[in-house]
């Protein structure tokens, strides 16, 4: 498992600088969720206003299951649902992934919130974190690593998202917004806590 992991990170450490800046103006806390649909592990599509449901919510956009940062982390945040939970908020987790491959690793399959499939990355574009990875990158991920972008999530656009999370009120508002390039940059599952208890 280590040397899966060096020989993975030894591939995203090639990614640096190759990311291409977002389609749209990435969002920020005052701004409205955007409209769009994700879909489940179901097949069933909703809208992001009806996920929310007047409920604050942790939105977490990942670049998928085969990402061992991405994962590490949504198991990590699953150490603060119940914290989440008795402030009222709820988690939920998108990535480019199709429905049949979001819980298709084992170590995600326990987690206790939902997650979503955006594999056209319509939804990740409108929140301005969506970039494009080079063919030649990708062909490497597929051929050396195993990594299959195409596979994963259905769709010929070799997009991914920045790691990113947004604390949206009942509302649907943006009131705190964290996204970062570099994929090894992780918010702490505390500082995520800390900041929906500070939110009126």
């Amino acid at each position: 498992m280590k040397t899966a992991f060096t020989l993975l990170t030894a591939a995203w450490l090639a990614t640096v600088g190759l990311a291409s800046p977002p389609e749209t103006p990435r969002l920020k806390a005052g701004d409205p969720i955007p409209q769009g649909a994700v879909v489940g592990a179901d097949g069933v599509a909703v809208s992001l206003a009806e996920l929310a449901g007047g409920r604050p919510t942790v939105l977490i956009f990942y670049r998928g299951g085969w990402c061992p940062y991405c994962s590490r982390h949504l198991e990590e945040l699953a150490a603060i649902v119940d914290t989440l939970t008795a402030e009222g908020f709820q988690i939920i987790a998108v990535s480019p992934d199709r429905p049949a491959k979001l819980r298709e690793k084992p170590d995600l399959g326990d987690l206790p919130y939902s997650l979503y499939s955006d594999s056209s990355m319509a939804v990740s574009k409108a929140f301005g974190i969506a970039f494009r990875v080079d063919d030649k990158l990708v062909d490497k991920y597929k051929n050396s690593y195993g990594i299959d972008l195409e596979g994963d999530s259905g769709e010929t656009h070799h997009l991914l998202p920045h790691p990113s999370v947004f604390i949206v009120d009942g509302k649907g508002i943006i009131r705190f917004a964290h996204v970062d390039p570099d994929y090894k940059v992780r918010i702490d599952p505390d500082e995520i806590v800390e900041t929906a208890r500070s939110i009126p």
